[in-house]
């Protein structure tokens, strides 16, 4: 599986912000889009979202896939636990909660957060709610999964257990995934083992 970028280009009042940008995505790696403020990395993942029109250039492989996002904000259900923020985007046919459950506590365990789930999401800390907005998007079923500087504001041991547990979803899924991490920095694509691609 593969997402083809064909000179995308894309400005805004009369400020071009990508200029012929062409990349191919490929399946069970992790791409990291790296470029200086302002060189349109939000913009192409907003593109690749489908939340804006590229101005020209054609975008191949994104029909009919189920994309998931992480984005700057964290965008969870504050009155809810971080079970039920999570449930939210499992599908759970009749019998399989026990499991979804299960699922749950092993992926908050892998980040940090194993004794917590219970809690209202209102009450965790940035950082804590940072790992539920990362989890809620790995464990949701997807083809294609973008985020926009996942690790933004964790400390060193927390970047640490979700680059790892990002890594190990990815093999579990037996790398017929596309992920593409959006970020400006280095340590950061060196933690995920990413692929770079510059804007």
């Amino acid at each position: 599986m593969y997402i083809e970028v064909k000179n995308l280009c894309k400005q805004y009042n009369g400020l071009m912000v990508l200029k012929d940008y062409s990349y191919r995505f490929s399946s069970g790696m992790i791409h990291c889009i790296m470029g200086e403020s302002g060189k349109g990395k939000t913009t192409l993942f907003r593109i690749l979202l489908g939340l804006t029109d590229a101005d020209e250039g054609e975008l191949i492989g994104v029909k009919n896939k189920k994309i998931r996002a992480v984005f700057q904000e964290d965008r969870l259900l504050e009155e809810n636990t971080i079970i039920d923020n999570l449930l939210f985007v499992l599908p759970t046919k009749r019998g399989a909660l026990k499991r979804r459950l299960a699922e749950i506590s092993e992926a908050c365990e892998a980040v940090g957060l194993g004794s917590l789930e219970n809690k209202p999401v209102k009450e965790l800390s940035g950082g804590m709610k940072r790992r539920v907005a990362i989890l809620r998007a790995l464990l949701s079923e997807y083809d294609i999964l973008l985020m926009d500087e996942p690790l933004k504001g964790l400390d060193q041991k927390n970047k640490q257990l979700v680059a790892s547990y990002i890594q190990k979803r990815l093999l579990e899924e037996k790398q017929e995934k596309i992920v593409i991490m959006v970020t400006h920095d280095q340590e950061d694509v060196e933690l995920v083992k990413g692929n770079v691609c510059y804007l």
